[in-house]
């Protein structure tokens, strides 16, 4: 009887293992060129949209980026390439050229960090 609940027991532990380990969350910093609160609002904002992406948060301060995702939906590479798309640089993306250029003067590099 022991053998049997431990036959059926281990197959079931194991998949639930894999199962979890499939779905974990992964967490990532990125290092953005954003200056302000309004920089801050729309990459937040654009990230919320991303496949994947379950929490953003810009520290202004340090311009560092720390998003929680679902690595088996997204992973840093596309994240990275989201954050280029609303305009700012992200580690060694560079911010996407269009996207750039319709930034409001204080969200530009040359603006440097600033209150709102």
């Amino acid at each position: 009887m022991k053998k049997l609940i431990f036959g059926l027991a281990l197959p079931l532990f194991m998949f639930s293992a894999a199962f979890a380990q499939d779905n974990k969350d992964g967490e990532v910093k990125i290092q953005t060129s954003a200056v302000c609160t309004m920089c801050k609002a729309a990459i937040e904002k654009d990230l919320a949209f991303e496949k994947g992406v379950s929490k953003a948060d810009l520290d202004v301060e340090s311009g560092i980026l720390t998003v929680h995702y679902k690595s088996k939906k997204t992973n840093p590479g596309k994240i990275k390439q989201a954050v280029s798309k609303v305009g700012y640089d992200a580690d060694d993306v560079d911010a996407d050229a269009k996207a750039y250029d319709k930034l409001p003067a204080c969200c530009k590099k040359t603006a440097g960090k600033h209150k709102d």
